[in-house]
This record gives C-alpha cells, sequence and structure tokens, in this order.
C-alpha cells in the first residue's frame, strides 16, 4: 500500500513558516504514522522578500483565504498571526471548507476559540494550536490530552520569554528597564514595537488558552487581569533580592467556587523555586492536578526550530486521524467563563514606599495598615543612595486586593509619602 501524500498550504512565511518549509522539505516523511507531507501552496504579505528557503517550486497564493479553500489543500497551517483580519478570514474559511487547521496564532484561539472550535466541529475537521503556547513545549498537549484523567485545579508560569530575559538581565546588572529593553530589541528578544510582549498581552492570550483547556471553558481573554513589566524598577528588583525573591512575570489561571481567575501581574517568587530560576528567554510551567499533583515543565517559548516542531507535531496528529474536542468539551458544552472579580482576590502582597527622612513615618504607615486590616509579614528600611527618598519595604499577609487598595490610597495621603506606595503581588505557586 502506498503511503498518501498530504498537501499542506502554509500562510505566514516568517520565523515559524521559515523553519517549518526547511524541516518539511528535509524530512517529508516525519509522520511516525506514515504518509508524506508535501507544502503545495503559500502565503505571504510580501512576495519578493528575500527568504533563506527557496519557494520557487510552491504555488504562491497572494491571499490567505484562496490558499486556505484550494482543492490542493489537505491542511491549512495559518502563521500570519493576529486576533482578526487576514488571519482569522482563512482559518474560517478553511474549516468551512471541511479542511483541517493547525496554527500557532494564540491571539486568535484566544479570543475566537470558542466560535472556531464549533466551526470545526460542524465540519468534523480538528483545530490544533500547539504552538501557540510555549513554542517547542507541549503545554497544550499535556492539558488537552495527558491530564483529561484528572481535575485540574491550576496552572502557573513564564509564559512570554521577552518579558523573562528583560526581568533576567535587570537582575543580573542591575540595570534600568529601558536600557535592558533596548538591548533586547538589538539582540532580537524584543520587537520593535514590544507593547504585546511587555505589556502581559502575550502571556494573557497563552493563559487564556491554558484555562480554557484546563477548566473546559470557553476561553474568555476579555475577563484576564492583565499587568505588564513597564513599570518594573531596578530597585524592586534589588529589594525584593534582600527579602529573598526574584520577580518574574507570572501568568496563572485558578479555578474556584467562585469561578476561573485569569491574571497575568509582575510577581515576587521565592529563590530557589524553579521559576525562580528561570532566566533568559526560557518559559515555564506548574500544572496542578487533584490527583497528579503538580506538574513542571520548562523549555523554549519561541524560535524557528522549536515552534516549528509544535507545528509539525500537529500536522502529523491530523495525519494520524486523532479526534477529540478542540478544548475539553464539545463546543455546545463549554462551561461559561465565569470570572472572579480582582477585588475579592486574596493573596500576599509586596508594597514599596518611597518616604521623607522624619520620625514618625513607619509609625504612620503602621498605624494606617493596622487601621484597614492589613497585617505584615516582613518589613526592610533600607537607605538606597539615588533613591530620592528613604525606601520602606514590606510584605504582607493574604489580604482580599479591596483591603490592599484602600490601605495603598490612605497611605498615598500620608504627608512624609513621597509617591504612591508600588505594589507588586507574591506568586501562589
Amino acid at each position: 500500500m502506498s503511503k498518501k501524500t498530504w498537501k499542506v498550504g502554509v500562510a505566514g512565511l516568517g520565523t515559524v513558516g521559515g523553519g517549518l518549509l526547511q524541516f518539511l522539505s528535509e524530512r517529508p516523511d516525519f509522520a511516525p504514522a506514515g504518509g508524506r507531507v508535501v507544502v503545495t501552496g503559500v502565503s505571504a504579505r510580501n512576495r519578493s522578500r528575500p527568504r533563506p528557503f527557496d519557494i520557487s517550486g510552491i504555488a504562491w497564493f497572494d491571499d490567505p483565504v484562496s490558499l486556505a479553500t484550494a482543492p490542493e489543500t489537505d491542511i491549512f497551517v495559518e502563521l500570519v498571526g493576529g486576533s482578526d483580519g487576514p488571519a482569522k478570514a482563512a482559518v474560517e474559511a478553511a474549516l468551512k471548507a471541511g479542511k483541517p487547521v493547525v496554527t500557532a496564532n494564540k491571539a486568535l484561539i484566544a479570543e475566537h476559540g470558542a466560535e472556531l472550535a464549533a466551526l470545526a466541529e460542524a465540519a468534523n475537521v480538528p483545530l490544533l494550536f500547539e504552538a501557540a503556547v510555549m513554542g517547542g513545549t507541549p503545554a497544550v498537549k499535556m492539558l488537552r490530552e495527558a491530564m483529561v484523567g484528572d481535575e485540574v485545579k491550576g496552572v502557573a508560569g513564564i509564559l512570554n520569554g521577552t518579558c523573562n530575559f528583560i526581568l533576567s538581565e535587570m537582575e543580573a546588572k542591575g540595570a534600568a528597564f529601558a536600557d535592558v529593553l533596548s538591548d533586547a530589541q538589538r539582540m532580537g528578544y524584543a520587537e520593535a514595537d514590544p507593547t504585546m510582549d511587555i505589556g502581559g498581552f502575550d502571556a494573557a492570550h497563552k493563559v487564556t488558552i491554558l484555562a480554557a483547556l484546563a477548566f473546559g471553558c470557553a476561553p474568555a481573554y476579555a475577563a484576564a487581569e492583565i499587568e505588564g513589566i513597564e513599570s518594573v524598577d531596578a530597585l524592586d528588583i534589588r529589594l525584593a533580592r534582600d527579602l529573598g525573591y526574584r520577580i518574574r512575570l507570572i501568568a496563572s489561571a485558578d479555578l474556584s467556587a467562585e469561578g476561573v481567575a485569569v491574571r497575568v501581574h509582575p510577581s515576587l517568587v521565592p529563590e530557589g523555586h524553579p521559576l525562580a530560576e528561570t532566566r533568559g528567554a526560557l518559559n515555564a510551567l506548574y500544572i496542578e492536578g487533584a490527583r497528579i499533583g503538580r506538574i513542571f515543565v520548562q523549555g523554549p517559548g519561541a524560535g524557528s526550530g522549536p515552534t516549528a516542531a509544535a507545528v509539525a507535531a500537529d500536522i502529523a496528529d491530523v495525519m494520524t486521524g486523532a479526534s477529540r474536542p478542540v478544548f475539553q468539551a464539545p463546543a455546545a458544552a463549554l462551561k461559561p467563563f465565569v470570572a472572579v472579580a480582582p477585588t475579592r482576590r486574596v493573596g500576599k502582597a509586596y508594597l514599596r514606599l518611597l518616604v521623607k527622612d522624619q520620625a514618625g513615618v513607619i509609625a504612620a504607615v503602621s498605624e494606617t495598615l493596622a487601621e484597614c486590616g492589613v497585617s505584615i509579614d516582613s518589613f526592610l528600611q533600607k537607605p538606597v543612595e539615588d533613591a530620592g527618598g528613604v525606601p520602606i519595604v514590606l510584605t504582607t499577609h493574604a489580604i482580599a486586593e479591596s483591603v490592599l487598595t484602600d490601605a495603598i490610597n490612605r497611605i498615598e495621603k500620608l504627608p512624609a509619602v513621597l509617591e504612591r506606595p508600588r505594589l507588586l503581588r507574591i506568586a501562589r505557586i
């Protein structure tokens, strides 16, 4: 019996698309189930752009929708990016035409995953997106396949390599955020417009997908609580270290009786914890199950090779005929996403105050915290050169976010306080 040849159309020829074409040209017979993969059509914004791979023998499509619906396309691979526009139109067209879809587009899945899942199920074709989260590290497959025999209670981790690189470099060099960001852009770790990364939005897309897979609910990116790293100061990194912590951008999703909480915040992680020791552009993730306990995975979250490998793995799943719901339940049976109000969040916190060097300041701050019902866990007063005042740092016991916000608002108004207190969460990991 001859092997089936699968004809693949690839939209998007950037870093990941180029890596995929290179891999498939070298290993067309890679799939364990047998069969060959041949790229028969491609589409990108610029046909004439120089590329390190040869596309002269592959049909060119100016419109990715046309590629997605072409009769010769057996599997459509979307690597264009973006939550709407050509990417969404092409994926919708492919699914309506009964074509299996593989994508690395986290924004598309996080913002439109439920409706796309319904289209895929109506056409009885797979919609796969392993490469959308953590690149080549198989976080999606772990939740989608390996954890179906358990009840996932929560996930938490580092899901953006750009932010982790910046925070790691600020920590190692004592450098300011702006200086390290410039270095990251020059080295290719950050985009010319880094907003999606440093603003926390990229990590929020990814953890939204993980939450849907973990809890069997519709993805609801709009409900995520998002804070980026733009305001993380070298002073906070230094003082956090004095308290035994490192600062990392932590994305988390937790299930409780009240609903689902999806959050992205720069957070303090205890030194020695695996997430604290995750440096550079690496990603890392904890998955906590009721029966299995805690699982930790770490690996590359981006790059040509790792991400293309994840795309290829999804292509192989299509070739084997693997079939399961896009998320953990059919689209019509997905639980509604019930978000926990941010004000009801309970956790430990780090507060950094900048105050005048005068008597009675600590007493006034302590009194205000006590009046609000905030209990202090640790306290540090450490003069810092060129700080513009005296930094006072304290950590709290677990407290409701609404109570903490009230305390910060009151402290800000004290005569000896020079600026609004800086709040960072202490990660619940």
